[in-house]
C-alpha cells in the first residue's frame, strides 16, 4: 500500500508529535479514513519529508509522531515565477495543478485587458484558497519538498514590479521568432502567460518596456492553460532538473 504524503502548516521535528492543521486531519481523518498505527509521510515546506506514525485518528483532530527527518531532492534548481491569467471554470485549477507538478516556485494570477474573469473581495480570496489547496495536493501527489506560494491577484504593472528580481523575463507570443533555446541560462524565470485571446499589442510592448522578451513555442497557438504546461517544461529542460541538463 502506498503510504500518502501530506502537508501540513505545523512544525515538524523528529520524537514530536504533532496534531496536524485543520486541513490536513480532515483529509486523514475523514477522506483517506485512516486509523492510529498506519504510517504516513509529512511535509512543512521546509525541504525535508517526515515518516510518521498515526498515534490519535479522528473527524476533527489527527496527531502523528515523527519517526525520521528525510531530506528531499525534489526541488528544481531553476526558480520560476509563472504569471497565470485568470480564466473560467476549472482551466485554473488545472494551470495550478500542473505548474506544481513542473516545478515552479510562486504562482501569480494577472489580469489583462482580454481577461473575462473579474474577482473581488470575499470571491477573490476564497478562490485564492481554493488555488493555494489545488497546489498542496499537487504537490503532496508528486512528491515535491515545497508547495508554490499563490500572490494575490495583480495587475500587469503589479506584475511587472514583482519580476524585477528574475532574471530572465518571459511572455509567450505566437508572433514572434525568439525561441527559448536561443536565450542563456539563467537562475530565476519570470514567465507570463495570456488569457484566450492573448495579450494585446499595447501589452506585449509594455512588457518588453518592462525587460520581457517574447518567445515562441512554435507554430500553433497554444490554449491558455496548455501554454504553461509546455513552456515549463521546455524551461525545466534547458535549464532545470529534467532529463540531462540538470543542474
Amino acid at each position: 500500500m502506498r503510504i500518502p504524503r501530506i502537508y501540513t502548516d505545523t512544525p515538524l521535528a523528529v520524537g514530536q508529535t504533532a496534531a496536524l492543521d485543520d486541513n490536513a486531519a480532515q483529509h486523514v481523518g475523514r477522506v483517506l479514513r485512516m486509523q492510529p498505527g498506519q504510517e504516513l509521510r509529512l511535509f512543512n515546506g521546509n525541504g525535508h519529508d517526515y515518516p510518521a506514525r498515526i498515534v490519535e485518528a479522528g473527524k476533527k483532530r489527527v496527531a502523528a509522531t515523527i519517526l525520521e527527518e528525510i531530506p528531499n531532492p525534489s526541488e528544481s534548481p531553476l526558480e520560476i515565477v509563472l504569471a497565470q491569467t485568470l480564466s473560467k471554470g476549472d482551466r485554473m485549477d488545472y494551470a495550478v495543478q500542473k505548474a506544481t507538478e513542473l516545478g515552479v516556485t510562486r504562482i501569480v494570477p494577472l489580469t489583462s485587458e482580454r481577461c473575462d474573469v473579474r474577482l473581488r473581495g470575499d470571491r477573490e480570496d476564497k478562490r485564492l484558497k481554493h488555488w493555494q489547496q489545488v497546489a498542496i495536493s499537487a504537490a503532496e501527489q508528486c512528491g515535491r519538498a515545497r508547495v508554490p506560494q499563490l500572490m494575490p491577484v495583480m495587475s500587469l504593472p503589479e506584475w511587472f514590479d514583482l519580476a524585477r528580481d528574475c532574471d530572465l523575463r518571459l511572455v509567450l507570443h505566437h508572433r514572434t521568432e525568439q525561441s527559448l533555446t536561443t536565450l542563456a541560462r539563467p537562475t530565476r524565470v519570470a514567465l507570463m502567460i495570456g488569457p484566450e485571446g492573448g495579450f494585446s499589442g499595447d501589452e506585449v510592448a509594455a512588457a518588453e518596456a518592462a525587460g520581457f522578451v517574447p518567445v515562441a513555442l512554435g507554430p500553433r497557438v497554444l490554449r491558455t492553460e496548455t501554454a504553461p504546461v509546455a513552456a515549463l517544461t521546455l524551461c525545466q529542460w534547458l535549464w532545470g532538473d529534467f532529463g540531462g541538463h540538470r543542474g
